[in-house]
């Protein structure tokens, strides 16, 4: 089976908004995503469905297909590594209060982050990434955002070699519940867990196969096998590890900002022939005859 996508379909199921660390309000990606030819869209952002409301209405009035998303952060073996939630159901009073339980972790994330970077004198430095943010929690890129404002680096990715990247003081690493208890989550609200861009972990391919064993045994049924920024040795790989743990295949951009081409929202690799498509078990499926 050939993952379907045609000119007439195009799936992205990874994009962040102002929900979480994104650059566009959930309207504004909504309409972005459209202008690319996006049909069928999955906002997941970081552990909150806050924006998946005003991404819903804008999807209706632009006759662009949501389904519910959400990106979770989780613990596998000490490392930090996302869970992509898929098609669950975003009033499960269950669901809803483990999330509750992530915003408060992120919070206390985002305090100890000002808290860090308090020698650098910026004034209300958490109250102004907040702010940044929408109002919800300030993710790294917000804080860089106002550092940029106050002219301590010309540009983010100066603010994150220098202040937020890995091994700097404000790269704040939050507690996480373990993979199990997240897939566990996305599984009993009904959706559909799936393993967020593999490669990104910089695990060896040992490592890696060990991770998705794990995370298939732990109740997880997808796998990204197309996402940003990969090789087409990696999506070779990463094709060979879905067929070979029998997982779902899964693929999105993981959209974070405008102007990044590598990222783009809809600009996704095609994936290789003989994978089954998280879609097609999606509860109202995207069938292959839709786009063949």
């Amino acid at each position: 089976m050939t993952i379907p996508q045609a000119p007439a379909l195009c799936i992205d199921l990874h994009c962040h908004s102002t929900a979480s660390d994104g650059a566009l309000a959930p309207t504004s990606l909504v309409h972005r995503a459209v202008e690319r030819g996006v049909t069928h869209l999955a906002l997941t952002d970081h552990d909150t469905i806050s924006g998946l409301a005003e991404a819903g209405v804008a999807a209706s009035e632009q006759g662009l297909v949501m389904i519910p998303g959400i990106e979770l952060s989780c613990l596998w073996k000490s490392r930090t590594i996302h869970i992509v939630g898929l098609d669950f159901n975003p009033t499960d009073e269950r669901f809803l209060a483990a999330l509750e339980r992530q915003n408060e972790n992120r919070w206390a994330r985002a305090r100890m982050i000002a808290e860090r970077l308090s020698k650098l004198k910026v004034p209300d430095l958490l109250e102004r990434a907040t702010e940044a943010s929408g109002g919800d929690v300030p993710g790294r890129p917000h804080f860089a955002q106002i550092l940029v404002q106050e002219g301590v680096v010309s540009n983010t990715a100066q603010a994150f070699k220098r202040h937020l990247g890995n091994g700097k003081p404000g790269d704040v690493k939050a507690y996480w519940p373990e993979l199990e208890e997240v897939v566990g989550w996305i599984n009993d609200a009904g959706g559909i867990a799936v393993l967020a861009h593999p490669r990104k972990y910089q695990l060896t391919a040992t490592k890696l196969r060990e991770l998705t064993g794990d995370f298939r045994r732990a109740g997880g049924r997808a796998i990204e096998v197309s996402a940003s920024g990969q090789s087409s040795g990696d999506l070779g790989f990463l094709a060979e590890l879905c067929r070979r743990e029998g997982l779902l295949a899964s693929q999105g951009s993981d959209f974070h900002f405008p102007g990044a081409a590598w990222c783009e929202l809809g600009r996704i690799m095609k994936m290789p022939d003989g994978l089954e498509p998280v879609w097609h078990h999606f509860k109202t499926p995207v069938e292959a005859s839709a786009s063949a």
